[in-house]
């Protein structure tokens, strides 16, 4: 695995992997590299990070380099299945598929593949810049639908139990993250923990109310009400004395 010594080059090769196979205009480095403030010698300092990384690719090998320059810009030549990010979207998309299609234990299989490739911050050392950064906020915004995917397609295959200790250390990780804390309510009243439960809606309504100034959402305090109606009715087979 190359890894550049220089910052500037990791972000060029970073954002170049961003869009493998996709020509990256140099406008666009530049932006990443120097936000709204480019040096004059912005363009002249881009080519030598370019050069740099093309000699660290093996500009001079068998096979060549795959860092080619187009007229607007450059694209690095690797397939999406090299590079961890575009094969997270790949699997993502395909467990998606799956799971709206009604094959929801292999579509949450390929969903907990695509996850499985997480393995810390993405692009832990490197110093990114405003292009890189919204690229790593819509990395994050698919891993959180592909990780709400792949519980929901969990929780129709009845999986409640094992989906507690997850939820909870989701929760503690999103506090402000009201999904996650709508599914540890419905996962703990699923498995007959209702306690817990109500103790789980209580907790969300004050970090909503103490960090936001918000009250729970319309469907969580449904959520509730359905927990406290259970624990009203009942038992089957019992009368209530007034009826005997």
């Amino acid at each position: 695995m190359v890894i550049p010594p220089g910052p500037k080059v990791r972000q060029v090769l970073a954002l170049l992997l961003m869009r493998p196979g996709q020509v990256v205009p140099v406008e666009t480095l530049v932006e990443e590299l120097w936000e709204d403030a480019p040096p004059r010698t912005a363009l002249q300092s881009l080519h030598t990070h370019v050069y740099r990384l093309r000699r660290l690719l093996g500009a001079d090998g068998d096979p060549p380099a795959p860092l080619l320059t187009e007229p607007t810009g450059y694209v690095l030549q690797v397939a999406g299945e090299q590079v961890d990010a575009e094969r997270f979207r790949r699997l993502a998309e395909r467990g998606a598929a799956g799971v709206a299609r009604g094959e929801t234990a292999e579509g949450a299989a390929v969903l907990r593949e695509a996850l499985a490739l997480w393995r810390g911050r993405p692009l832990g050392n490197v110093a990114c810049g405003p292009v890189l950064t919204r690229h790593l906020a819509q990395l994050e915004e698919a891993r959180i639908r592909a990780l709400e995917l792949r519980i929901e397609a969990d929780m129709r295959l009845g999986r409640h139990r094992e989906l507690v200790g997850e939820l909870r250390g989701l929760v503690a990780a999103n506090p402000l993250n009201e999904w996650f804390h709508a599914r540890l309510i419905e996962t703990l009243h699923r498995v007959g923990r209702r306690g817990e439960a109500l103790t789980a809606f209580h907790d969300l309504r004050r970090v909503l109310d103490r960090e936001l100034g918000l009250e729970p959402s319309p469907e969580v305090r449904r959520l509730q009400r359905e927990i406290l109606e259970v624990g009203t009715r009942p038992m089957p087979g019992l009368r209530s004395s007034a009826a005997s």
